[in-house]
């Protein structure tokens, strides 16, 4: 479990992170989102003890991080994957590590096979690529068989079978009553992996909530509407005050104007409609509503979205 309460880090006049307030428990995935200098990394750091508070707590497991005596048996982390001497091989790098922290050489075998690092675990970890180096900093992150983990960017690198290797790892392990805390870029991988979203802008807490909530507060009165004249019926909403983007071809995605209206509007122009129906929404789109004003860098739109 982590319990965050006035978390803030200050570097000068800067404020990373601006006094958050958050609690990760147990028995299920929670991701950590947010844009490009959000504070997700400085958050995490200081989680781990990197980075100390400027002002406020963080605790792991009911106490800070640096106060565990065997931390390694309490939180597994990964924030930095190549953090390996290149000279080691993997198993020696996991058996280093668990001298340590005084953990028997058959669970290092374990997580060697856990992680499908079997056949390369005698290599030197410089010949490792990139998803390679990333399964054995999960290896390390899970070898003192922690309650609490703390995974930056894990399927970085992951081929496709090893992202769905991770995400069946992580939710069984949070079904064992571990608390999981991963962030990631990948929305379509966090939407499958996560039941809980922490979502941060400019250092402060702009969402925490289940997955499903999001989704549902984000998808609103937006209704979609499939019409061979799309383009028609886009300029006749838009003239009744909606919102219209386009989804795909011929299909629109309307906010402000509720279904049957659409329909009168539709039907009065002798549009034929083939579908209208509440619109799903992504994460993805929900992720980019919540922090639409929170970026540090924005590009302009393109010609054909500001047209529309």
């Amino acid at each position: 479990m982590i319990h965050a309460r006035s978390l803030t880090k200050r570097y000068g006049a800067k404020t990373a992170v601006d006094g958050i307030d958050f609690s990760v428990t147990g028995g299920r995935v929670t991701g950590f989102l947010g844009p490009n200098g959000a504070g997700k990394s400085t958050t995490m750091r200081m989680i781990v003890g990197l980075d100390r508070p400027t002002f406020g707590t963080v605790t792991v497991n009911g106490q800070p991080y640096a106060a565990h005596r065997s931390p390694l048996h309490e939180v597994g982390v990964l924030l930095e994957s190549r953090a390996v001497h290149p000279s080691r091989s993997a198993r020696n790098h996991l058996r280093a590590l668990a001298l340590t922290h005084r953990i028997g050489a058959s669970r290092v075998d374990e997580v060697i096979e856990l992680a499908g690092l079997g056949s390369v675990a005698d290599r030197r970890v410089r010949g490792f690529s990139l998803g390679m180096g990333q399964r054995l900093g999960l290896a390390a992150a899970l070898l003192g068989d922690p309650a609490t983990l703390i995974l930056d960017e894990p399927v970085n690198g992951l081929d496709p079978e090893g992202v769905a290797w991770f995400r069946q790892l992580a939710q069984a392990l949070a079904a064992e009553g571990r608390t999981v805390f991963l962030s990631s870029h990948l929305m379509s991988e966090m939407a499958q992996t996560a039941d809980h979203l922490i979502v941060l802008g400019r250092g402060r807490v702009l969402a925490d909530a289940p997955i499903s909530e999001l989704l549902g507060n984000a998808s609103g009165d937006v209704v979609a509407v499939r019409s061979d004249d799309s383009a028609r019926l886009d300029a006749l909403l838009a003239e009744n005050g909606a919102t219209v983007r386009h989804a795909e071809t011929d299909v629109l995605s309307v906010r402000g104007v509720a279904a049957p209206r659409i329909a009168e509007i539709a039907v009065g122009a002798g549009i034929a409609v083939h579908e209208l129906a509440p619109a799903a929404t992504s994460l993805e789109e929900a992720y980019m509503q919540l922090t639409r004003d929170e970026v540090e860098y924005s590009a302009a739109p393109s010609r054909s979205e500001s047209t529309r």
